[in-house]
């Protein structure tokens, strides 16, 4: 099976987890909100997520994890609002979960320890979440380069 990239689709770290792989022709996908719903607007139909029947955030979120063998949470000094709820869930669901402080962690040591995470718990599908961009302006940037640098390697 080939690593795969799960996520969201909401602006900020979700939809530059999205980028990254559509942009490496990593596979990638997730679930998104009834109406694909987003900070934006609704998500652009070149993202291939799934629409989950009836679903706000909070459902889609908790899929994404269940779906995904581990989750990738990059956050901004504090864990809030839906990016909580991320880790929340991967605790309910007895799923591994790497947080990556964007604010204390560089980019190179930050993909060097999600490789790390990655390669200890066999993550072959990966769900990334964090902020969305009004709540995180330079989440996008961070997670754009932080995603580069790691898939841009073999991961195994």
């Amino acid at each position: 099976m080939a690593f795969t990239v799960i996520s969201g689709g909401q602006t900020g770290v979700d939809r530059a987890a999205l980028d990254v792989a559509l942009t490496l022709g990593v596979p990638c996908g997730g679930w998104c909100p009834e109406g694909r719903q987003a900070e934006d607007g609704p998500l652009s139909p070149h993202y291939p997520l799934r629409v989950l029947p009836g679903a706000d955030y909070q459902a889609r979120t908790r899929r994404n994890v269940i779906d995904s063998d581990g989750t990738l949470i990059i956050y901004f000094e504090e864990l809030e609002g839906g990016t909580a709820l991320t880790a929340k869930f991967c605790l309910e669901l007895h799923k591994p979960c790497k947080l990556i402080d964007g604010a204390e962690i560089a980019p190179l040591q930050a993909a060097e320890a999600i490789r790390r995470f990655v390669r200890r718990h066999s993550i072959e599908s990966l769900n990334v979440a964090g902020p969305r961009a009004s709540k995180a302006p330079r989440a996008y940037a961070y997670t754009r380069e932080v995603l580069t640098k790691l898939l841009s390697q073999r991961i195994p």
